[in-house]
């Protein structure tokens, strides 16, 4: 297989999985997950926190596919398609999990009008400490700030509506 395909189907692997991972967060994590999941809505106790199994979780298909295509023949393409996933995981781990949360210490400041936009997102994220009502699944992508302000703002009266409703009952 040619190189530069190989790179393409790399980075084409990189870049959907920030939709794989968006469906994952939304629907799985904030879902029938969230037994893992609500661990990193809390403060974190230990080093380690339930959610973390996610990563062990997510670095399978990579770990499978890299098999399959260094030492199983399936093809250059799975190794690519593996490649990529563990690329985004890094890019994860090292914007999530240390620039985000600071789980290794540094000190990095968001400085470009990208990494602000996408802190900010992932922190208003976390603004809500319950799997409903949070804003923002992407990691890599967010919408403006502004906007998800008004969505928690909307989300955050629509709770208390429905707090009204059952205390009235």
């Amino acid at each position: 297989m040619p190189p530069l395909l190989l790179l393409l189907i790399f980075l084409a692997t990189v870049a959907a999985m920030e939709g794989f991972a968006y469906v994952m967060h939304r629907w799985v994590m904030h879902g029938p997950g969230w037994f893992l999941h609500a661990s990193h809505h809390r403060p974190r106790t230990g080093l380690w926190e339930a959610n973390d199994l996610y990563f062990v979780i997510f670095a399978i298909p990579s770990i499978l596919l890299l098999l399959g295509g260094v030492q199983w023949g399936w093809g250059d393409w799975a190794t690519a398609c593996g490649a990529g996933i563990a690329a985004y995981g890094m890019i994860y781990l090292g914007f999530h999990d240390i620039i985000v949360h600071r789980r290794v210490a540094h000190r990095y400041v968001a400085r470009s009008r990208y990494m602000k936009r996408i802190v900010q997102a992932h922190r208003l994220h976390h603004a809500v400490g319950t799997r409903l009502g949070c804003v923002s699944f992407g990691f890599l992508v967010a919408p403006r700030p502004e906007q998800l302000k008004r969505e928690l703002a909307r989300s955050g009266s629509a709770r208390r509506d429905a707090a009204a409703s059952s205390a009235d009952a």
